[in-house]
């Protein structure tokens, strides 16, 4: 008679499944990708002026800042003045319901932000908004 070994372990190793963790993390994952505020900046920081019938509004799609010494930047690049017209109409084309907002620094020249403002509604954008720090006015 033959005698028969038996094995009684099997071939699978004793462990924990990681399959349902990841998914999980997966989930998680894009959950917070999804649900992520997404901060848009202009490239600069500029000491906007204050005014006290300063009005919060919903943040513009499109910034522009101009900086003391009349430098411009949209989307963190420099731009010249002649082709700030031509930015716009391309981030419109992405976007065509955008709103412009432009964050001059209070010591730029006014004629500069005119310019800017002009050519921001030649590239077909109704709403041009200017940033403004709001005071009481009381402080004034």
């Amino acid at each position: 008679m033959r005698m028969r070994r038996h094995y009684t372990g099997s071939d699978d190793e004793a462990g924990i499944d990681m399959t349902p963790m990841l998914d999980i993390v997966f989930i998680m994952l894009i959950f917070f990708i999804v649900t992520s505020s997404f901060i848009k900046e202009s490239g600069i920081t500029v000491q906007r002026p204050s005014a006290a019938t300063a009005t919060e509004q919903p943040k513009g799609n499109i910034l522009i800042a101009i900086s003391p010494e009349g430098a411009i930047w949209i989307d963190r690049q420099p731009v010249d003045v002649r082709a700030v017209r031509a930015a716009v109409e391309r981030m419109l084309v992405d976007q065509p319901d955008s709103t412009v907002v432009v964050q001059a620094d209070r010591d730029s020249r006014s004629g500069l932000v005119i310019q800017i403002m002009d050519q921001v509604r030649l590239a077909g954008v109704v709403d041009v908004a200017l940033a403004a720090t709001a005071t009481s006015a009381e402080t004034r």
